[in-house]
């Protein structure tokens, strides 16, 4: 989000004070229907938003976002890595400052889940428990171990009361109305044994003794004991039911899309199966439901975990990474939950009762006997569209969807039909602009600085043994890499022209990637990938008579973060072999090597970009092209506009960036498979799994980094790069995250908007379906690309005529909505010929361009 409307977000939040989260305290409790505050139920809508994977100045316009798309609570993990750097070294500042996030979820009138853990997973590096606590001794992770439950205990309670100390909890008056404990332990617990079963029981009293004044919960934890919520996390949960009768039914993590890992596919979940699942969820009896992720933001610098998380954590989030609503998602889901509140009064005064409507279909029917009624009309087929008889009055459900009836008889909203437009966002790339020469404003050319890693030691050795060691117990996450070097001799007679075929460098590793050198010449990579951490690397080489240099520079691509025992996963090399030699294969495993941790730019800190390392840079008129592990270093102007940012790294390699001492974090525009299977239209039907809707087969799995608008400078930013493998810097570039199209496809028998649609009024079915038409601030539709009322054909950007079409349609479209940034178009018997196409359900496609 750009800085001028970040700032407009947050006085936008200030006018919203009145109505913030009350500063008296608040009794919140529960029963197995719902929370309850101060005795009053309440069905929530909550939203995932983490604080450190956004800037401050993100975050009044992030949550801003999730209160305008009908959400009630915004939810976040504490991230005990990023808190706790060294044992009583606290950091809370910056991306980290926990308490300015809250205080400012409390400003927007929102309430607050937060979700301690300690341990939190979410793809984050080392499951966000820092590292150093894997080598207090005799520390052994997440099960009845002294020492882990000792700093456990002692962080948890550091951050409660931190919270309490601000009076955030809404026992003080603040916007905390739930507190989480471990995080998903149920999957591993049977792992653990009995020492599993200890722990958890552990961690519940532990959590309560705390006296927060609000109920704990513990996701996906089956054996949670009362008053300890036991939560559900998946695709869907409406099947879920807690582990006691006393219990209301929590949906803590609803996923909207999925994570990327480098060299995979784009996954996606279509907007329509979300809010199925949201809506069967509700209809089921469900009282909370957690987005995760809202906004899924950036892994800046090396927090992202797996290994192989990329550096963005999108997410395919309501909430785009740059901090932009993700249409259709985004509306659809903000009219979802407008529909749900509609039904709230009659959902928590009534219990449901299940009615069959078909094979397949159903409605859940709450009705209080006083006048409320609300009604879901469920069709669980994932084929086939049903008509439905409800209440003498007949109703179109299509496939996998429900439809939503406040008042038991009109349908306000149906989870498969999206009646918001569809945004096409743009990255539009921006040159690289040097910093201003002179108060004149004349611009000079680009000046790049370079600095040039020494392939293998630079400088003594850290250690010398036989073999090889772990790589993360050797760098304890300090850093990403770690040098191995040793030499061997060759005796010319193995350089025979007999032997026609090259040698080959075996190399063997438990991950996560690897640069071979050989002589101070890179010979080739090798990596892992999300699924598989561990391979081999088989290369052909030229050796010399005499001596011969091995260099190589193992990498971890972020720790692992999930799973039984996690914290004993290594990485690292674990034998090289040469093969193909006249004397046969030599076996260097059990070589002499010298270590060497990190990198020398590394030492100098050159990522920070001042001055005080410039002894280091050498001035260079053109940077170097595919030459690896080079440093580069630019002076920059910002870029132009407010637009979100992204460094386009197309060019380049592998490495790591940095602007003004601030961590972009790991780039590696590294491609998927060719071969994979990718779709270009999603079904929504049926269930979601991770590969389901996959895009971006033989693209790179991420371009673009984020690089917040508060990190730049009026002038003078500094660009640092280090490159692994070899780019094109000259072709690193900006580009601004931009709006540039706006499409809608609706039809007749869409319900009414939710906004207009009132339980005072009999007419709602009688409202004309609307299209609307939404550019971003400060954009206006430039021109109309494609209008047809009938029966046009096919999606967003492609949009075919049928054999039905009003003529007129582009005519009426560009009349409304030309030169203004939104409008309002109805399918109408004044705007549209209704006589086409008769006995049919017709519907209005509209591309339009913004400017």
């Amino acid at each position: 989000m750009s800085s001028s409307s970040s700032a407009a977000a947050m006085l936008l939040l200030f006018l919203f004070v009145v109505s913030a989260a009350p500063a008296t305290a608040v009794n919140v409790s529960y029963d197995n229907r719902s929370l309850m505050f101060d005795g009053e139920r309440k069905l929530l809508i909550s939203t995932s938003i983490h604080y450190p994977r956004s800037v401050p100045a993100m975050w009044p316009g992030l949550v801003q976002l999730a209160k305008e798309g009908g959400a009630d609570v915004v939810e976040s993990y504490v991230f005990w890595n990023g808190h706790e750097l060294s044992p009583d070294n606290y950091y809370f500042e910056d991306r980290y400052d926990l308490v300015k996030f809250v205080k400012i979820v409390q400003q927007a009138g929102m309430y607050m889940i937060l979700r301690i853990g300690p341990f939190v997973a979410a793809e984050w590096n080392f499951g966000g428990v820092p590292v150093w606590l894997h080598y207090v001794p005799g520390c052994v992770f997440r099960t009845e171990n002294e020492p882990f439950m000792y700093y456990m205990k002692k962080f948890t309670t550091y951050i409660v009361n931190m919270m309490k100390q601000e009076k955030l909890f809404a026992s003080q008056g603040g916007p905390i109305i739930l507190a989480q404990i471990e995080n998903e332990y149920g999957f591993y617990e049977q792992a653990y044994g009995e020492g599993g079963k200890t722990y958890a029981l552990w961690a519940a009293q532990m959590a309560l003794s705390q006296n927060i004044g609000v109920p704990w919960i513990m996701c996906q934890q089956y054996d949670a004991p009362y008053p300890v919520i036991d939560t559900c996390n998946s695709f869907y949960c409406d099947q879920f039911t807690p582990n006691s009768p006393k219990k209301p039914k929590i949906w803590t993590e609803n996923w909207p899309g999925w994570f990327k890992t480098f060299g995979s596919r784009d996954p996606h979940r279509p907007a329509e199966d979300v809010a199925f699942a949201v809506a069967r969820f509700f209809e089921k009896g469900g009282s909370v439901q957690n987005y995760y992720m809202y906004h899924g933001g950036t892994n800046f610098g090396r927090t992202a975990g797996g290994p192989f998380i990329t550096t963005s954590y999108d997410y395919d989030a309501p909430i785009d990474e740059y901090g932009l609503p993700r249409f259709p998602k985004w509306g659809h889901l903000k009219e979802l939950h407008r529909a749900i509140k509609l039904c709230e009064q009659a959902m928590l005064s009534s219990n449901p009762t299940l009615l069959s409507l078909g094979g397949l279909q159903e409605a859940d029917v709450y009705d209080n006997g006083s006048g409320a009624c609300a009604a879901f009309l469920a069709n669980k087929d994932d084929k086939n569209e049903a008509v439905v008889v409800f209440r003498n009055i007949s109703y179109n459900l299509p496939a996998w969807s429900v439809s939503i009836l406040p008042d038991c008889k009109n349908v306000v909203f149906n989870t498969a039909k999206v009646g918001v437009h569809t945004t096409i966002v743009e990255m539009a790339p921006e040159n690289l602009q040097p910093a201003i020469a002179s108060p004149m404003k004349d611009f000079k050319a680009l000046q790049w600085l370079v600095f040039e890693e020494k392939a293998g030691l630079w400088a003594e050795a850290d250690f010398t043994i036989t073999g090889f060691v772990d790589h993360i117990n050797t760098t304890k996450d300090k850093t990403d890499y770690l040098w191995l070097t040793t030499s061997f001799f060759v005796d010319e007679k193995e350089l025979s022209l007999k032997n026609a075929s090259r040698p080959v460098l075996s190399i063997q590793s438990k991950g996560h990637a690897v640069h071979a050198f050989l002589n101070k010449e890179l010979q080739g990579s090798g990596y892992g990938n999300g699924a598989v951490f561990n391979f081999t690397l088989d290369v052909p080489i030229l050796l010399k008579a005499g001596n011969n240099e091995i260099a190589l520079l193992s990498m971890t691509v972020g720790l692992q973060n999930a799973g039984p025992h996690y914290e004993w996963v290594g990485a690292g090399i674990t034998s090289v072999k040469i093969r193909g030699l006249i004397s046969g294969t030599v076996d260097l495993s059990g070589s002499t090597w010298e270590h060497k941790i990190g990198l020398q730019g590394e030492h100098f800190q050159l990522f920070k970009g001042d001055d005080l390392n410039s002894v280091n840079w050498a001035s260079v008129e053109g940077p170097p092209k595919n030459q690896p592990l080079t440093w580069y270093k630019i002076v920059l102007e910002p870029p132009s506009g407010n637009d979100p940012v992204g460094l386009d790294m197309i060019h380049m390699g592998k490495g790591l960036a940095w602007l003004n001492g601030q961590e972009i974090g790991r780039y590696w525009p590294r491609r998927s498979p060719i071969n994979d299977q990718c779709v270009e239209i999603c079904d929504y039907r049926g269930k979601f799994f991770p590969d389901k809707c996959d895009t971006g087969c033989g693209e790179p799995t991420q371009r673009w980094y984020h690089v917040p608008r508060s990190w730049f400078r009026p002038s003078g930013n500094v660009l640092v790069v280090f490159e692994e493998v070899g780019g094109d810097p000259t072709k690193i570039s900006f580009s601004k995250r931009k709006t540039s199209g706006v499409c809608a496809l609706l039809s007749e028998d869409h319900p009414p908007s939710v906004e207009s649609w009132s339980l005072t009024t009999t007419e709602n079915n009688n409202v004309t379906a609307t299209a609307r038409l939404s550019c971003s601030d400060n954009a206006y539709i430039s021109a109309v690309k494609f209008a047809s009322f009938g029966n046009p054909v096919g999606s967003c950007g492609s949009y075919i005529i049928g054999d039905c079409h009003d003529p007129g349609s582009a005519s009426v479209v560009e009349k409304l909505c030309l030169g203004k940034r939104e409008c309002v178009v109805e399918l109408s018997e004044e705007n549209f010929d209704k006589r086409l196409c008769p006995g049919t359900v017709r519907r209005l496609a509209v591309e339009a361009v913004c400017s």
